[in-house]
């Protein structure tokens, strides 16, 4: 049998009721039909009546009762005959069916790494010390909730139901955690794989109790501290400051690329716009002069003294234009003076006209 009292005493493996009523004191049953009809029957015709009473009596015990929240497991001489489901229920009376109705609704809770007392929790650095993937020493404490999931699982797997089911789960999730964290570095278990290590935890634990046939259901694993040795947590304190120190000044850096690449962007592109726009209009300045030359070129070549005449006159005109011109004819240069050149205060301006001079 996998657990110590053999359904011999008042309470079962989980600490159910054990349904399990003596069958009756003949000698009483004898003694109270005596006092009932007197010496109506003699011995020998009390006993068949006194045994059917019995049998009746003997009978109804093995009526029982499955409560909404527990399962019912039928033992035969010992061995499993059916779980039985909540709801009034027959088996043959005692000593040939024992039932146990284990509680398979009720969670429960164990606690890796540390215990608690009380309102104080006591570390257990046995569980919760364990090396991380990139070899560095982590103290995690974490808290497993479970349940039964198959009663008959449970009660035949498990040494004592009633006890080891802690020590079974513990030691799963000593294991799972340790398994799960190997394959972390300790940044990711310190910060943002968190998440990840309890899923992945509770999933290992899950598998590790299923490959035993225990009847466990694992309901959720909370991971209740992370952190570094006692020893060395100053140190990643320190660690972790300059991280936070790399992190902020990587934030200002992208923050000022953020805001100095758009408007080296946009320079850029106006500038290049600038480029072509200035290319675009030389290109287009150029080839006219080029057509205007080529025109004129073919003009010239058909009269070359009066387009060399009309080319000097039209460029004379340009450079002239918007300057003060004084014109003299051929018989002003018989005067004394023919031109006095004043400024706009009255005085001589320093030089005199010449002939034909402009001015």
């Amino acid at each position: 049998m996998p657990w110590n009292n053999n359904g011999g005493g008042p309470q079962g493996p989980w600490g159910g009721q054990n349904q399990n009523p003596q069958p009756p004191d003949m000698d009483k049953v004898i003694e109270l039909a005596r006092q009932k009809f007197g010496n109506k029957f003699s011995g020998r015709k009390i006993w068949p009546i006194v045994l059917g009473v019995a049998f009746v009596l003997w009978m109804a015990t093995g009526v029982y009762v499955v409560g909404p929240d527990e399962q019912g497991v039928v033992l035969r001489f010992g061995r499993y005959v059916e779980t039985t489901l909540p709801g009034p229920h027959f088996r043959l009376p005692f000593p040939i069916d024992t039932v146990y109705t284990p509680k398979v609704t009720q969670v429960q809770r164990i606690e890796v790494g540390y215990r608690t007392r009380g309102r104080s929790m006591v570390d257990v650095p046995a569980e919760s010390l364990m090396l991380t993937g990139d070899e560095n020493i982590i103290d995690i404490d974490l808290s497993v909730q479970y349940l039964i999931k198959d009663a008959a699982n449970s009660l035949f797997n498990v040494r004592n139901p009633r006890e080891d089911p802690h020590k079974v789960v513990r030691n799963a999730a000593e294991s799972a955690i340790r398994r799960v964290v190997g394959r972390n570095s300790i940044d990711e278990a310190l910060t943002t794989g968190k998440d990840g290590i309890q899923q992945d935890t509770k999933k290992t634990i899950q598998q590790i109790l299923d490959r035993y046939k225990s009847g466990i259901h694992i309901v959720t694993v909370q991971l209740q501290q992370v952190a570094p040795p006692k020893e060395v947590v100053q140190a990643f304190k320190d660690v972790a400051s300059a991280r936070e120190d790399r992190e902020r000044t990587i934030n200002e850096a992208e923050g000022y690329a953020n805001d100095i690449l758009p408007k080296a962007k946009g320079d850029a592109a106006r500038m290049i716009q600038e480029a072509e726009g200035y290319k675009a209009s030389y290109v287009s300045r150029s080839k006219g002069d080029v057509a205007r030359f080529l025109s004129l070129l073919e003009q010239y070549e058909k009269a070359r003294d009066v387009t060399r005449k009309r080319l000097y006159l039209e460029t004379m005109e340009d450079v002239l234009t918007g300057m003060d011109k004084v014109i003299l004819g051929s018989q002003a240069g018989q005067g004394v003076l023919p031109y006095l050149p004043l400024n706009r205060d009255g005085n001589v301006s320093g030089r005199t006209a010449g002939k034909g001079e402009a001015r």
